[in-house]
């Protein structure tokens, strides 16, 4: 088996695989504001990029939705399909309706370094495994988030590993990146699960009975409020006022969604589902839309069912410099986390490959730095 190194995947992130994730960058091919809003609670509706990443403000710094129908798995747990005419180590095309990303055998993102923020992975549909510098190790998946504050350094793996012999293997997930302020950027490593039964799940009725779906990953909804996130991440924080959603909306469905915190920004991501109205103003899919974060904002869906992403925070208002998978304040920490990383290896890793996958048992784990083992409830 034909393994990246760490060099080869810190050259990967450092290049176009993760490019243009600043926070209130208009990214290349992304269109101009396409609706003009009509409310005060609709600030600037734009296209969304057709390549990722998404668009983001501070705190957050990179949002992409994989989305992947991939085929029956074969003895490596990779795809049972050719792989002739991909980029192999950088395929991000779409071809077949999948991609292997970073993967050589399994699709995902072999190790590699981060610094200076955190990662909120959020899977849908399907299994992600992770292994780290650590020694840490989970399988999650159908519903699951893991929040890993990278903090000083680590190096982690992202795999996902195609269980079904028998069956297609669709994988559907966010990461998201949240940007950790200057006096946290450099604490310890550290990753939470939250497993799906502990993931709030609202369901609602709008007047005429239709029905509204929430999925409340980080922050609150009336008395719904998830795990907490690591101690360290700047969602900690009460005054931070960080939410992360998932709102599904019937067709003919409305939906209010109640004011935040003055001084709170808020960007919904409408990617699936035809078109609605939001504040007065007649959206397609396949937009952002910039809120404003202290006022309640009306959703009234069109006639197919739709998906939304809702991403909230108070910005932390510091400079962002950013190259790859790194991510600080100045130009001079770039640098320096460049020279720790080749010196130290943030821990060097422990792991026989570069791509770890966790067996054929589709069973779901977190096991940590520490020994401590965990599964769902």
């Amino acid at each position: 088996m034909s393994d990246i190194g760490r060099r080869e995947a810190l050259q990967l992130l450092a290049g176009a695989g993760v490019a243009g994730c600043t926070p209130d960058a208009t990214p290349p091919g992304a269109a101009p504001s396409t609706a003009k809003p009509s409310g005060k609670s609709l600030l600037k509706v734009e296209k969304l990029r057709a390549r990722p990443p998404w668009k983001t403000r501070d705190p957050f710094l990179f949002c992409v939705h994989h989305d992947d129908a991939y085929p029956r798995g074969n003895e490596q747990f990779g795809p049972d399909a050719s792989l002739a005419g991909r980029q192999m180590g950088m395929d991000f095309a779409g071809k077949d309706g999948w991609r292997m990303y970073h993967g050589r055998v399994v699709p995902g993102f072999p190790q590699h370094p981060h610094r200076g923020f955190e990662t909120v992975t959020v899977v849908r549909r399907g299994l992600l495994d992770h292994a780290d510098s650590m020694g840490a190790a989970a399988r999650y998946g159908q519903g699951d988030v893991q929040w890993l504050t990278a903090g000083k350094g680590i190096l982690h793996a992202e795999m996902f590993p195609l269980l079904e012999r028998e069956k297609n293997n669709p994988v559907e997930l966010f990461q998201i990146w949240l940007n950790l302020p200057a006096r946290d950027k450099m604490v310890e490593p550290h990753f939470t699960m939250l497993w799906a039964p502990r993931v709030p799940r609202v369901t609602e009725h709008d007047a005429a009975g239709k029905t509204v779906k929430l999925t409340i990953e980080a922050g609150a909804y009336k008395e719904h409020r998830p795990p907490p996130p690591p101690p360290h991440s700047y969602a900690a924080r009460p005054e931070a006022d960080v939410a992360i959603w998932t709102i599904e909306l019937e067709a003919g469905a409305t939906w209010t969604m109640p004011a935040a915190r003055a001084g709170t920004d808020r960007t919904a991501y409408f990617f699936r589902g035809a078109e609605m109205t939001v504040d007065g103003t007649s959206v397609q899919s396949g937009h952002q839309l910039e809120l404003q974060g202290d006022a309640p904002v009306t959703f009234v869906n069109g006639p197919v069912a739709s998906e939304l992403l809702l991403l909230q925070g108070r910005p932390i208002g510091e400079p962002v410099v950013k190259q790859g998978p790194f991510v600080m304040n100045t130009a001079a920490e770039i640098q320096q986390a460049y020279a720790d990383y080749r010196r130290t290896q943030f821990g060097g890793w422990p792991w026989e490959r570069s791509d770890p996958v966790h067996g054929a048992t589709p069973e779901r784990f977190a096991r940590h730095a520490t020994g401590r083992l965990e599964k769902p409830v």
